[in-house]
């Protein structure tokens, strides 16, 4: 003993005492183990409420949030002008039922697959709020579409300036939530610059006015919902979509017969038809929770000011590169409201991440205690005084 002691040494000795004290040293004789259980931690982070929320904050913050919705509200513009325009499919509420039918099979999936974050318990949310939110999202999304479809893009900016009074109205009334003096400067200041930009196309009809108005509301009340169950409770976007999109289509049938036009059953469903509407749905379904995720890192209102920054950049894109004229007003007016924007913008930006970064858990190892060299020396010298 005395031998084998001498060859490993006072540091030999002491690491083998230890070895099976120390849970961070067991990754030196079992690798294999360590990894299962970061694995298996991982997945149990991923499976609470609560672990999918914080994982959300921490990889999907405001900047990432509202520039993935802008990338994908981009593209649906284009997607549903070729739906609607070259394609000819002029059935607005038919055409969200695509789109939200097509989320809900690709949720089903990602559940089946267990790629869907956990919802909270039921009891944290009562089930008329789920409702409510799922009646009001079909409201707004058909009511948009339809708005879309029978007014101009100008018209339809224009009722969507309405939004953001409405927002911080309700949010006032509900909530009790104010917001500062500059936010409200900077929100006067993107709504006039939109109204002056799209003055010039203020085309529209009796029936696109009344359904335009009629938009303003439940869409507020949309963003609102939307952006107050993720803040205020453990909520994920995918997990929130989950349960809200089956009310959302069951309202979609109801009004497909009061909004749309006849005739969706004689449309020419070829090959190149259904796959630039499947396209136009796909990205609706990235547009519904690039949307989510937005709302859920920053808030309605800011929400609301994303898309009128998405009008001003197309107009100026369409001017800067296509060469296209909308007049001197209207850049004067895009100009302006992309002011405007990015004031309010870098002062929300500013509040939401300190309110995350309150939100989110220190994410610091916890730290081992270290042993005293006493208490590393007694157990040796108690070995050594047996083995002489």
């Amino acid at each position: 003993m005395g031998l084998f002691n001498s060859l490993l040494g006072q540091d030999g000795r002491r690491f083998i005492k230890r070895k099976d004290s120390d849970a961070g040293e067991a990754v030196l004789f079992f690798p294999g183990r360590a990894l299962e259980e970061l694995r298996s931690s991982l997945y149990n982070e991923l499976r609470t409420s609560e672990g999918a929320k914080r994982q959300q904050q921490r990889y999907c913050g405001p900047i990432m949030a509202m520039t993935f919705n802008f990338l994908v509200a981009v593209g649906i513009i284009l997607g549903n002008k070729l739906v609607m325009g070259k394609v000819g499919f002029n059935f607005p509420i038919f055409l969200t039922l695509i789109h939200y039918t097509t989320a809900w099979i690709l949720l089903a999936i990602f559940k089946t697959l267990s790629l869907l974050p956990v919802s909270p318990p039921s009891k944290s949310t009562p089930f008329s709020s789920l409702f409510a939110l799922g009646a009001v999202m079909a409201f707004a999304s058909g009511l948009a579409n339809t708005s879309l479809n029978h007014n101009s893009v100008g018209f339809y900016q224009m009722a969507k300036i309405a939004v953001t009074p409405t927002i911080v109205t309700a949010e006032f009334i509900l909530f009790k939530k104010t917001i500062s003096f500059s936010k409200v400067v900077s929100l006067v200041v993107v709504s006039f610059g939109v109204a002056v930009a799209t003055v010039t196309d203020l085309e529209f009809n009796m029936f696109g006015a009344i359904i335009a108005v009629a938009w303003i509301i439940p869409s507020a009340i949309n963003k609102i919902l939307w952006s107050n169950l993720q803040q205020q409770g453990n909520w994920t976007a995918l997990a929130l979509m989950w349960k809200t999109t089956p009310v959302t289509i069951f309202f979609l049938v109801a009004l497909m017969p009061w909004l749309d036009p006849p005739g969706v059953l004689s449309f020419k469903w070829d090959v190149t038809n259904t796959s630039a509407i499947l396209t136009s749905a796909l990205l609706g379904f990235l547009l519904q929770w690039s949307g989510a995720l937005a709302l859920g890192a920053t808030s309605a209102t800011s929400h609301v000011v994303l898309g009128q920054f998405k009008t001003c950049v197309i107009l100026l894109g369409g001017y800067l590169l296509f060469g296209s004229d909308p007049g001197l007003v209207s850049i004067v007016g895009a100009v302006l409201a992309l002011c405007g924007m990015s004031v309010y913008t870098s002062l929300n930006l500013k509040g939401s991440s300190e309110k995350v970064s309150s939100l989110l858990p220190n994410q610091t190892v916890p730290s081992v205690k270290p042993k005293s060299v006493e208490d590393e020396e007694k157990p040796l010298t108690e070995d050594n005084s047996s083995a002489v």
